[in-house]
Order: C-alpha cells, then structure tokens, then sequence
C-alpha cells in the first residue's frame, strides 16, 4: 500500500542525491549491492545477539539505499534490465536475513511463537514477490496488497527495535500483523493474476471462462514451471 502513495514523494526528495552521486561516477548498480550487503551483514550480526534497536536504525538506513539506486537510474538517464533483475534480486536477501534473524534471536530466546511468525513472514513475502514475477513474465497483472515490500520492513524493524528499547511485546503485535497480512496478501495477488488471466482470455477469444490448463498439444507453455 505505502508503494502506492510513499513512493514517489520519497522518489522526489532523493532526485538530487541521485544526481550528485552519479556527477561523482558512482554506479546505481554498486549502490545496490552496497545497500544489500550493509543491511544483511547487520541484520545478521546484531539481531540474532540482541542489538535489536541499533539493528533496526542501521538496516533501515541501508535498506534505503535501495530507493536511492533508482533516483541514481533516473539521473543518468538509462534504464538498465540487468539492473532492475538485480535490484529484485537483491531485495529478497535482505528480507529474508531480516526474518532470518528475528527467527534465530528468538531461537536463542525460546520464544517459539516469534520463530514460527517470523518463519511465516519470510516464506510469505518471498511467495509474494514472486506471484508478481511469474504472473508479470506471463503478461498478466500479479501486483497490490495490503502489504508489500515497504510494509514487511517497517513492521518487521519497528518490532524488534521497540522490543529493543524495552517493549518486549511489541515484536509479537508487528509479527502477528505482518503474519496475517502476508497471507491476505497471498490471496490477493492470487486473484489479482486469475482476473488478469480471465479478462486476457475473454479479449483473445471472445469468451468468459478460463481453462484451468492448455488443452494437450495446444504447444501453450506449462504453468508449473518456475
């Protein structure tokens, strides 16, 4: 949802960082790995030993970096595909060192609960990201949600950093939030793709209702891949 509204303001305020970074030859490419690594190092050394308030301000702030790639893309004027697979790319190792690490310090804190949300919330938003790939690579609409990229991160770093300035609760409100969101949203995408599907469908031929699958020899590729 914040991507719908959040994202352009934060596009435009960053517009001249962008600019200043690529006058000085760096690469929006580089930055992304840079970010990646920054926020995936720290959130895998300071979450699972308990550093849970610096570990939230710290990959937060290098997980912005990701929004400043793109400024950096715009200023020099090239859209890269190799850039935009990277970017992607890179965005699902840091969600999932992010839960990663939230699952291992509770581990460490037999706090099960919080081990199987976080667990859930890492396959989940990977499972949404890649209904939108795979419906995307097979010209379908797979997009939306209540909770995207931006809203994983913030529950996520809001409920380990509150629970590190002395909230122990707080992790288990954003977790439980983010858990029943997720699945939400893995419905919604879902349907999103099978109306995309079926409105396709009904403009090539004229009709209504959609196969569940090609008719055999019908040489259409099958939807079990990827």
């Amino acid at each position: 949802m914040i991507n719908d509204w959040g994202r352009a303001a934060i596009n435009r305020s960053l517009e001249p960082a962008g600019r200043w970074l690529v006058r000085r030859g760096i690469h929006p490419d580089a930055m992304t790995v840079f970010g990646t690594a920054g926020a995936t190092g720290f959130a895998i050394w300071l979450i699972p030993t308990g550093h849970l308030f610096a570990a939230s301000m710290i990959v937060w702030g290098f997980a912005m970096l990701d929004v400043l790639d793109g400024a950096m893309a715009r200023a020099r004027g090239v859209s890269s595909p190799f850039g935009g697979v990277l970017d992607s790319l890179c965005d699902r190792i840091v969600d999932g060192a992010v839960f990663a690490g939230i699952a291992w310090w509770a581990a460490a804190n037999d706090r099960w609960v919080i081990v199987a949300l976080a667990l859930v919330c890492l396959v989940s938003g990977q499972l949404i990201s890649y209904i939108k790939a795979r419906a995307e690579a097979a010209g379908l609409q797979g997009g939306g949600g209540v909770v995207e990229r931006a809203e994983r991160l913030i529950l996520g770093l809001t409920g380990i950093g509150l629970t590190g300035l002395g909230l122990w609760w707080a992790v288990d409100v954003t977790l439980w939030l983010l858990t029943v969101g997720s699945l939400v949203t893995v419905g919604q995408r879902i349907h999103t793709v099978w109306v995309s599907a079926r409105e396709q469908y009904g403009a090539a031929t004229g009709r209504t209702d959609v196969p569940d699958r090609p008719a055999l020899g019908s040489g259409e590729p099958s939807r079990d891949g990827g």
